[in-house]
């Protein structure tokens, strides 16, 4: 049973919707990023410190990996003529 979908609509679909979900992943590592500066700011205990530096640059990387791969999604959208 066909659903009248051909591969590249499905392709587009399944790309768009990819889209989405990893800009909400962006939404929210950035929103944590902040949060975690702030608490940064806020503590004075030498370990806490170290702890949110770690967790800072582990967000940071997390961050830029996404934005790696976002951009290389447009990249593969944009290459196949699939607007997202």
């Amino acid at each position: 049973m066909k659903t009248g979908r051909t591969k590249r609509q499905r392709r587009a679909r399944r790309l768009s919707l990819e889209n989405l979900e990893l800009k909400a992943e962006i939404d929210r590592t950035r929103h944590r990023m902040e949060a975690v500066r702030n608490q940064l700011e806020e503590v004075v205990d030498p370990t806490l410190i170290d702890c949110y530096i770690y967790e800072l640059k582990a967000v940071q990387l997390r961050y830029q990996f996404l934005l790696r791969r976002f951009k290389l999604l447009e990249e593969v959208c944009a290459t196949e003529s699939i607007i997202p």
